[in-house]
């Protein structure tokens, strides 16, 4: 069997190859026809073609050199100062043979993970080396990064993948790979991703190794998803008003060790396909953010996920009785 990393091997080659965010991408195709390059910060979540796409208009522009006029470092394994003193200053200072209007490029992933301290040294790295070289850093919070770097990059936004792009991938390498699967394993494996392309390939990979098909039950095996069958009857009893039967079917799942982001995030997932009356939908999901905001504010406890779930059923409640 192939051990190869399929995140490596099915990486985009060209910015055609890359899903989605079809905006930027236009912004960037443009780019790579002038090559006319300024330095770019690039945000967005996790897993949606960041690294991808600079790197590919990285080997556009800069074709066979790219070995040697190309320097990619992840900031959340080197975040403080001497990376940028160090690598960083020494690659801008090494001089490149390019032709007149190309410059060496420098990738910083997840640039929002970098000290201020080192963001500052950058920063200066930046003005001092700007006939030279070009800065492109991805990150998923540009407001973590301080002003003076914003001020002296283009931004560029990009936003989730929607299933189907996901989806489309995903087949191309089923195909590929030679995969046997059902559609339920590719519901599934977009269930658990959520638009995160990154995350969809690493789990499609991980499933075939284990299990040499994919379906629903594999795929969640793999992802250790709590049982959706569960939480999708609880909250079918909340919409009818039975919280105790509700409670009964989620406690299990906390009992075997799911904590309550764990439950919280399946369960938001699951009220979007939820056969109920829209504005039940909605009060649904009003209460599960300000469930979520307590979890997060660090409430992690069972009785939080009973509040919601008494909450809910007494609001389906007081709707049958107007």
């Amino acid at each position: 069997m192939d051990q190869q990393i399929w995140l490596e091997k099915y990486r985009p080659k060209t910015l055609e190859d890359i899903q989605g965010n079809e905006d930027a991408l236009i912004k960037l195709r443009t780019i790579s026809k002038e090559g006319n390059i300024p330095n770019m910060i690039l945000v967005g979540p996790p897993g949606i073609g960041k690294t991808s796409s600079v790197l590919c208009l990285a080997k556009t522009l800069l074709g066979d050199l790219i070995s040697s006029c190309c320097l990619e470092l992840n900031a959340s394994d080197e975040r403080g100062i001497d990376v940028v003193r160090d690598k960083i200053k020494s690659f801008a200072q090494k001089k490149a043979n390019l032709r007149p209007g190309l410059h060496k490029i420098i990738i910083l992933d997840e640039a929002d993970s970098l000290t201020e301290g080192a963001q500052q040294a950058l920063r200066m790295i930046i003005s001092d080396y700007a006939d030279t070289t070009r800065f492109m850093l991805s990150c998923n919070d540009s407001s973590k990064l301080i002003d003076a770097i914003q001020s002296r990059c283009a931004i560029l936004r990009f936003t989730k993948l929607n299933d189907a792009q996901v989806l489309n991938r995903i087949q191309e390498i089923i195909k590929l790979e030679n995969i046997p699967f059902d559609k339920s394993g590719l519901e599934a494996l977009l269930f658990t991703t959520e638009g995160d392309m990154r995350q969809a390939i690493n789990n499609l990979q991980a499933t075939f190794t284990a299990f040499g098909f994919l379906n629903r039950e594999n795929v969640f095996k793999v992802c250790d998803v709590p049982n959706i069958e569960m939480l999708q009857q609880a909250l079918l009893e909340c919409s009818n008003g039975n919280f105790h039967s509700a409670q009964l079917k989620v406690y299990p799942l906390w009992e075997e060790g799911y904590t309550a982001y764990d439950l919280v995030n399946n369960l938001y997932k699951l009220v979007f396909n939820l056969p109920i009356e829209k504005n039940l939908q909605y009060e649904f999901l009003r209460e599960m953010a300000f469930l979520k905001m307590k979890v997060l504010e660090g409430l992690p406890t069972f009785v939080q996920i009973s509040g919601y779930l008494a909450k809910i059923s007494q609001i389906a409640n007081n709707m049958k009785n107007k």
